[in-house]
């Protein structure tokens, strides 16, 4: 039996956990934040980090440089429109994101939510295991494997899982650790 797809699949989970918690403000700053944000260029929607140099001086700073200064406007609009909760200072030449330092309570929310997100991760991948054991079984009532065969790939079904599970959950403990130190 095949385990490539289930494998890709499970890997899928893992790499859509890891780029939602890029996406995190962690009191650091991190230009991920701005991936999902668009502006409308020339009727086109973009994505800022092609209309603009996003750089990052300082631990807690991003600045943003437009090559097109008449975009500065729309991009401070996307950004305040954004729900990444930091408001965008326009010095006519670029636009500076200031992050704050995070309080106790706050880090405390961010890992409850980071958690959150790994457990939905989890349980993407445990369904996926649960679709490779029912592909498994069906595949043994049609009279393709044995029950000797059927037993094997049960067990390595739930070998993938095991490890993409300690993968997710090597991930978490990074960010946790990153959100609580920062």
């Amino acid at each position: 039996m095949d385990f490539t797809n289930l494998k890709e699949k499970m890997e899928k989970s893992i790499r859509v956990y890891h780029e939602k918690l890029t996406e995190i403000r962690a009191g650091r700053a991190n230009p991920a934040i701005l991936n999902k944000i668009q502006i409308d260029y020339y009727g086109t929607p973009t994505p800022i980090n092609q209309v603009a140099g996003v750089s990052v001086p300082e631990a807690r700073l991003i600045v943003i440089q437009p090559w097109d200064a008449s975009i500065l406007k729309e991009i401070e609009k996307a950004i305040l429109a954004s729900d990444i909760g930091i408001n965008p200072n326009n010095d006519g030449k670029v636009i500076r994101l200031a992050f704050p330092e995070l309080n106790e309570e706050r880090r405390k929310e961010i890992v409850k939510e980071v958690r959150k997100m790994a457990e939905e991760a989890k349980v993407a991948v445990r369904s996926i295991r649960r679709e490779g054991m029912d592909m498994a079984k069906a595949s043994q009532k049609d009279g393709e494997i044995t029950e000797d065969e059927l037993k094997q790939a049960e067990n390595e079904i739930q070998k993938i899982t095991d490890k993409n599970i300690e993968e997710i959950d090597k991930i978490l403990e990074v960010k946790e650790k990153e959100v609580m130190s920062v």
